[in-house]
């Protein structure tokens, strides 16, 4: 298992050292802080995904006389394949 580069072994030693620093009763706090954080990053560039879909929908829309470079399903599937990246693996696609 590698995390950012980093290994099992050293994800618990960097648990340890934070236990030791700042005591258990803090762990918990520290844990909830960044899932939200993690979680309210998910939102907002779930959002600017689909803001950006809707603009590039939008613009496809308006202008049906100039010749496009791939289809709609085309255009369709890259804006799931981003949102799915922004979003992260095993959501769904849904922020």
């Amino acid at each position: 298992m590698d995390f950012l580069g980093i290994g099992f072994g050293e994800i618990i030693i960097v648990l340890i050292v934070a236990t030791l620093i700042f005591g258990p009763g803090k762990i918990p706090e520290f844990a909830r802080q960044i899932g939200q954080f993690v979680n309210s990053f998910r939102k907002v560039t779930g959002e600017m995904t689909r803001d950006f879909t809707r603009a590039i929908d939008a613009e496809n829309l308006a202008s049906p006389g100039k010749k496009k470079t791939g289809s709609s399903t085309s255009t369709t599937s890259k804006s799931k394949s981003l949102e799915n990246f922004l979003n992260g693996p095993g959501s769904g696609g849904k922020a």
